[in-house]
Parts: structure tokens; C-alpha cells; sequence
């Protein structure tokens, strides 16, 4: 009987490990995640025993790269990674152009990098939709020129995340690349509606809490504390999807009483709705103000646990360990994430593509 060929990871922008933890819950070793922010290192290594090496990835040489794979006895090796996606987001108002030099664009050239560099047999790559405009952000266009010129077959698509089965309306672009053959992403698995995963499913079983409190046996579950006028709002708002068009005149933002400001009316300050599947987590999803983080019925914003499993990891992912690490922290650490349920769709295409290909 042939031997199965070891698959063996690495992930670029690891953060606190959305995408490696996606991986090794589909049996995939991942020997190393590489991020150069060290608040993400506990989560990281505690959560999925892979190695975190805090390193900005300009600093990173093909020949590390190369080293773990072969310390790590890979047959197939995988090379994936969110590059940060905040300047083409389009929740960043202050988006920038392309220019090859510009510092916002050197961790997608570094990628570029390190796959002509080290040429893994797959790569993924998983992002904002935004950058799949290649007339906008030809860095994309010369990621694909990339795969093309060093042997990749390969396939892209802005996926809704929630037809994946996370409980989340999330659009990410989502890149498959592989030299062994074509490639692609596997079909939805929660396409219909009625199967999607929603709020209620995942955080409908939570202790209830308070503004401001901290749950004694979870202190993930926390929420922020509301200003008096904020309170006010939040008990204004109808239970179950309500919005600010709800709220009585004297509660309603000056900004918001203009003709340009009425449509964020029905988008901040809004309840979550529980047989849905969640807005959009954000790094600012525990702020009322920034979008539709209300908690269906209690009179908060989202706890950071809730957050967490909005994003689909575990109930026992443990984000703080014995350091105290700031809300302001977590909530990026949280919202930066790749959800954990579209890895592992990720890591079973892959796995699929080299039972395929790998005869």
C-alpha cells in the first residue's frame, strides 16, 4: 500500500490563529505560524501547539521557510495566509492607492516572495473581497502573474461565509493555487437558508450578563461598558433586529438627522436578530456605534466570547491565558481572525485536491 504523502502548513499573518486552527482540527500539521505582533503569541501556541515565530515577514528568508518544511518531513508542503487587509478594505474610508513602494502593499510583495522563492505545492491565500479588483489593486493582478509564471493552476472566488456554515454574512475573497493539478474550492455546504448557522445556535446558550460585567467562570465573556446615553439607546432599540429608526427623536445622532447620515440609521447601534446569521465581526464589534453588535434582547454590545464564536472557534479557545491582555486587543486579535469553520472548508479542498492528485 502506497504511503500517504505528509501534508505540512505554514501560515503567513497567522494572528491568534484562525487559519491554523481550521487546519489542524482537519488533521493538518501546521509546524509554524509567522505574525510580527507578539499579543498573539499565547493564543497561537496554547490553542493549537504549532510554533509562533514573531517576526515582521520582510525579515523572513525563504531558506526558514524551507528549514521547516524539511525539519518537519513534509511531502506536500502548504503555504497560507491572510495578508493585513486594511488598505483595501472597504471599511477603511481611507483607502490607498496602489503604488509597488507603498509600505501597505509589502506584505502581499513578500508573499509574492516567498512563493517564487520557495514554490510549495499549494498555496492559499484569504482575504477582503475588495482585492479581487484587479483594475483597483494590481498588487492581485501580479499575485496571480506570480502563480502563473511559477507553474500554478489556480482558482479565486468572494465567498459568503455563512454558506460555508459560519454563523457569520462575512464576503472574503478566498485563493486556492496548486503545481500538482487543478484546484478549487469545495461547493457550499449550507447554501440553503433554512441550514445556515445562526446567532441563536451559537451564543443563545450563554450566561446573561450586564453592560461593563465580566462572567465569573469565562472572563472572554465580557462586554463593554455603555455610557448612560448609550443605554438609554440600546433599551430603545426593539429586541431581535431593531435598529436607531426606532428611536424616539431626542436619542437619535445629530449626524444621523441628515438627509447623508439617515441610511446608517439601520446599520449602527442596531440589535443582532437570532435566527440569522451574524453581521460582519469587525475589530470595533464590542462598540454599539460601529455597527449592528447589539445583542438580540439583552441591553449590551456583544461579549468578546460571543465575538469568538460569531468567527466559529471553540467555545475553549483561550485568548488571555494568565496575562491581562486589553478588550481593545482581544476584539482586534478576534475580529482580524479568518473564521475557523471556512479553514477548515479550505484545508478539506485541499485535502481533496491531493487524494486527487497525489496518486
Amino acid at each position: 500500500m502506497k504511503k500517504e504523502p505528509k501534508l505540512v502548513a505554514i501560515d503567513l499573518f497567522c494572528g491568534v490563529g484562525g487559519i491554523t486552527h481550521g487546519f489542524v482540527r482537519e488533521k493538518i500539521q501546521v509546524v509554524a505560524g509567522i505574525d510580527n505582533d507578539p499579543t498573539c503569541k499565547y493564543s497561537y501556541e496554547h490553542n493549537n501547539k504549532s510554533s509562533f515565530i514573531c517576526d515582521d515577514i520582510a525579515n523572513v528568508s525563504s531558506g526558514c521557510i524551507k528549514k521547516l518544511y524539511k525539519d518537519a518531513g513534509a511531502d506536500i508542503k502548504i503555504l497560507i495566509g491572510c495578508a493585513p487587509c486594511q488598505p483595501y478594505s472597504s471599511l477603511n474610508p481611507k483607502r490607498v492607492q496602489y503604488k509597488k513602494k507603498h509600505i501597505a502593499w509589502e506584505p502581499l510583495e513578500h508573499f509574492i516572495r516567498i512563493i517564487e522563492e520557495v514554490k510549495p505545492q499549494i498555496v492559499s491565500m484569504e482575504n477582503v473581497k475588495e482585492l479581487s479588483d484587479e483594475k483597483k489593486y494590481p498588487i492581485f493582478k501580479r499575485f496571480l502573474a506570480c502563480l502563473t509564471e511559477n507553474g500554478y493552476s489556480y482558482a479565486y472566488e468572494v465567498v459568503d461565509t455563512s454558506t460555508y456554515g459560519v454563523p457569520q454574512k462575512r464576503k472574503r475573497l478566498v485563493l486556492l493555487a496548486s503545481r500538482m493539478g487543478e484546484i478549487s474550492l469545495i461547493d457550499p455546504t449550507h447554501k440553503d437558508p433554512a441550514k445556515m448557522k445562526t446567532v441563536r445556535d451559537v451564543i443563545g446558550d450563554l450566561h446573561p450578563i450586564l453592560d461593563g460585567e465580566v462572567f465569573a467562570k469565562d472572563p472572554l465573556h465580557q462586554s463593554s461598558k455603555l455610557s448612560k446615553l448609550n443605554k438609554s439607546r440600546i433599551k430603545a432599540t426593539p429586541k431581535n433586529g431593531g435598529s436607531a429608526k426606532d428611536w424616539p427623536d431626542h436619542l437619535v445622532l445629530d449626524c444621523h438627522k441628515v438627509d447623508s447620515g439617515k441610511t446608517y440609521m439601520a446599520t449602527v447601534y442596531g440589535r443582532m436578530r437570532w435566527d440569522e446569521p451574524s453581521p460582519t465581526i469587525t475589530t470595533n464589534c464590542l462598540t454599539l456605534g460601529t455597527g449592528r453588535f447589539g445583542h438580540p434582547t439583552q441591553d449590551r454590545a456583544i461579549s468578546l466570547r460571543e465575538a469568538a464564536l460569531l468567527q466559529s472557534f471553540p467555545k475553549n479557545y483561550d485568548f488571555i491565558g494568565k496575562e491581562k491582555v486589553s478588550k481593545t486587543i482581544l476584539s482586534r486579535h478576534i475580529g482580524n481572525a479568518v473564521p475557523v469553520r471556512l479553514a477548515q472548508v479550505i484545508a478539506q479542498s485541499i485535502k481533496l485536491h491531493v487524494e486527487e492528485y497525489a496518486q
